[in-house]
């Protein structure tokens, strides 16, 4: 537990926050200090081939240490978080033998992480947390993927008796951002299959995420005096207060679950002479998702015949659902079953609300479920791990890779 615990804290508090805004590879400079970190640590426990490229993918192998082919597993991590909430100056908590009760993360600013509203902790009564300080996000999304392959591999070199095949780990930067998976080299990944290391609750495994598309509205106004405005002046903020009238009311993430899709509007910024909307599109459903898109062009083609051609609408996709890749090759989800009902543990499968660099991978030609990692509350103040799940992570690691050899 301690060693998993230093660990950890070791990356956490590195701030890898990425940026959207930025076009370079990774998309933030203090994200180098945790990569450097890791690829050094990656050859002092003895890995091999252990490579880090001029974007800051970091890849390590392995070797086999059975005499016959077997398949290569590979296992993939990110180790940005996330540009909503900060992630600078963490400062973790670890709570030993939790008692099922409230937690005060932060007693100057009255921030409490409660049972009351966040009901999961009390899954994890009798174990040991580790919570934010209140004012920063943890950093479990992602940093306790990697600190779990990380040990998981410790402990084959350590233990060769337990036999398996060539394993290929992998770690990259901007995942929070959607583009973890973009320069991702697949080919000199050279694996059969993967998993992400990047699901929340213990059990987790997701072979189904949402299909995503970013969309942009820009509306052209025109400033008159309001005074002297009528059938002159044209506001912007009008036109697209009008448009977001017209969505769907319940289709949003607040009122959704399950394979439920929505829009979620995230940033809203104007003038009268000029007012942009950007917002998400999100559906499991191939078919939904499409009408989707459909919906949001209808709506800003039938404001521009109302009001006249002020209104464009830029739509982009972002990824698709992975259960297309997985399914012909479903036999990889239920390796990463067998581990967890070996290990006691239930497997939760169920659709992700949301994506992975899995998703983009499955894509990309190799096939990427996703594995838990522990942790609860991702991007924000509230995030908590408990240390318990993280080993439960290790030992799953480590049982697919024994599997895998067994074949």
């Amino acid at each position: 537990m301690k060693k998993i615990i230093d660990r950890f804290i070791s990356y956490v508090t590195i701030d890898t926050q990425s940026d959207p805004n930025s076009n370079s590879t990774p998309s933030t400079e203090k994200q180098w200090v945790l990569a450097n970190k890791l690829t050094e640590e990656l050859k002092q426990i003895g890995l091999q081939d252990v490579s880090i490229d001029k974007n800051s993918y970091i890849m390590a192998t392995l070797p086999s240490n059975i005499k016959k082919a077997v398949p290569t597993v590979g296992f993939i991590s990110h180790f940005d978080t996330t540009p909503d909430f900060s992630g600078t100056n963490v400062r973790p908590r670890l709570i030993p033998n939790y008692d099922g009760k409230d937690i005060v993360l932060n007693k100057k600013n009255n921030i409490v992480l409660s049972p009351d509203y966040f009901d999961d902790l009390l899954l994890y009564k009798g174990q040991t947390l580790i919570v934010t300080d209140g004012t920063t996000l943890l950093g479990a999304d992602d940093k306790a993927g990697i600190a779990e392959i990380i040990t998981a591999m410790e402990y084959l070199i350590q233990h060769p008796e337990i036999k398996h095949g060539p394993v290929r780990i992998g770690f990259t930067p901007d995942e929070e951002i959607g583009r973890g998976a973009h320069k991702f080299d697949v080919k000199k990944f050279n694996a059969d299959w993967a998993y992400t290391i990047d699901g929340s609750q213990i059990g987790e495994l997701e072979y189904e995420n949402f299909n995503a598309a970013g969309a942009k509205i820009t509306a052209i106004g025109k400033s008159v005096h309001p005074g002297y405005a009528k059938g002159k002046m044209v506001n912007a903020i009008g036109l697209i207060s009008e448009l977001m009238n017209l969505l769907p009311k319940e289709e949003v993430p607040e009122q959704t679950e399950g394979r439920e899709g929505f829009f979620h509007i995230n940033h809203l910024r104007g003038e009268i002479e000029k007012a942009e909307l950007e917002l998400i599109i999100r559906d499991h459903d191939r078919s939904l998702f499409e009408k989707r898109k459909k919906l949001l062009k209808n709506i800003v083609n039938e404001l521009n015949e109302k009001h006249g051609d002020f209104l464009t609408v830029e739509i982009t996709d972002q990824y698709f659902n992975m259960r297309e890749k997985i399914e012909p090759v479903i036999q990889v989800v239920e390796i990463a079953k067998k581990a967890m009902e070996v290990l006691d543990i239930e497997p939760i499968i169920k659709p992700i609300r949301g994506g992975t660099d899995g998703s983009q991978l499955s894509y990309m030609g190799l096939p990427c479920p996703n594995i838990f990692a522990g942790g609860h509350n991702f991007h924000g103040k509230y995030e908590y791990v408990p240390v318990e799940s993280m080993q439960k992570a290790v030992e799953v690691i480590v049982k697919i890779c024994e599997i895998v050899g067994s074949k």
